[in-house]
């Protein structure tokens, strides 16, 4: 067996950033920009008033100065005279701010007689103007790599960038292994039960932001396991859940590598998920993980989600190890690294009682795995401890 940290690294090194491609700004969100991309214009592209009000010379503003409005200005259309001394031009919201003017008193400070107006209320020192180029200017970059948000599209839009170049979609083909299995919506028999690893999984990786197929459930004997690396062709990461131990019926190392499987390692000092096997197939990265529902998805987030951020160019990690205090004591730790469900709640970490890894229940009340070292000593209530956010 390999620790963790060893594992990871034989993983990381068998993938790689995918190609670059180019999608609609529309199709953006989600995506991880692939490189730089740079404004085409000032944002605002003109100094443009913040408010609804008057625009008038900064120097002229003073309680109960008289001025005469001589237009109007309003966004998309701009007044095209200028503010001469003792004039002002109504102005509302994002107008562009007439020449000779310098500040725009709010309408709510003015009282209004025909083409008059008069400053009744104190108008304080902001002018109410955005200058051009506030916001971004032309040139400005986005730097990659970066996950689009929704604030990135709209940055990017007002930026006036119809496309974008971004890292392409992991292929991650699932297969889980096993006569016990039925697919969910299924009739299992009296010795089945439900495939639940390969949903899971799938939701996790196209969270993070692969493309996830789920492959018909293969059978525990080779003919079906060959069938099922037939339809895996193209994917970018193979994943297999189940069948990789040493029991009579775990097959999927065998026909691995009589496919051409390159084994980079094969057991990991963790629990749960010791019986985990890795290595590249026809090009693709492979990874083989166990059976039990929490194994595999504990599996998922200390190992697959890595690998799915090298390939978007993202670095590894999705957020850093975070620390807690302990609500209840710990007994002391076996000799492989565990990565106990467990709950943060106003800073306290509390460990659930049951942590069998057929246990998906637990797994959805859970927000944490907290992570005890292998060997770790008994720990006592409010002892600081690492835990990973799930």
């Amino acid at each position: 067996m390999i620790p963790v940290s060893e594992a990871r690294g034989h993983l990381l090194s068998l993938v790689s950033q995918l190609e670059t491609e180019e999608v609609p700004l529309a199709e953006a969100a989600g995506r991880v920009l692939a490189r730089d991309v740079q404004a085409r214009r000032d944002q605002p592209p003109f100094t443009a008033s913040a408010m609804d009000g008057y625009a008038v010379n900064a120097a002229e503003v003073e309680l109960h100065a008289m001025f005469k409005v001589i237009g109007e200005a309003a966004a998309g259309h701009a007044f095209n005279g200028r503010t001469g001394a003792g004039q002002a031009v109504r102005i509302f919201t994002g107008a562009p701010v007439p020449e000779g003017a310098s500040f725009v008193v709010i309408q709510e400070d003015v009282t209004r007689s025909g083409n008059l107006i008069t400053i009744t209320d104190t108008p304080g020192a902001n002018p109410n103007i955005r200058p051009r180029g506030g916001d971004f200017t032309d040139g400005q970059t986005v730097s990659a790599p970066r996950l689009l948000a929704p604030a990135d599209i709209a940055l990017l839009a007002a930026m006036n960038i119809p496309s974008v170049p971004v890292t392409r979609r992991p292929e991650v083909a699932l297969i889980s292994t096993g006569d016990e299995l039925v697919m969910p919506g299924g009739t299992p028999g009296p010795d089945q039960i439900i495939a639940s690893n390969t949903f899971g999984l799938k939701a996790m990786l196209e969270g993070l932001g692969a493309h996830a197929r789920i492959l018909p459930i293969a059978r525990d004997t080779e003919s079906s396991l060959r069938t099922a690396f037939e339809l895996a062709a193209g994917a970018d990461l193979v994943v297999t859940i189940g069948g990789a131990s040493v029991g009579d019926h775990d097959l999927v190392g065998k026909v691995a590598q009589d496919l051409g499987m390159e084994r980079s390692f094969y057991k990991v000092a963790m629990r749960p998920g010791k019986p985990l096997m890795a290595g590249r197939m026809n090009g693709a990265a492979m990874v083989g993980l166990p059976g039990n529902p929490v194994s595999a998805m504990v599996c998922g987030h200390v190992f697959l989600t890595p690998m799915i951020r090298t390939m978007l160019g993202l670095p590894p990690e999705a957020q850093q190890l975070q620390t807690a205090a302990l609500a209840a004591p710990l007994a002391e730790n076996g000799p492989r690294e565990h990565y106990m469900r467990a709950r943060v709640d106003g800073g306290r970490l509390s460990a659930f009682d049951n942590q069998d890894s057929s246990l998906l229940s637990i797994l959805a009340d859970a927000n944490a795995l907290l992570i005890r070292p292998p060997k770790d000593g008994a720990r006592s209530a409010g002892d600081t401890v690492q835990y990973l956010p799930l």
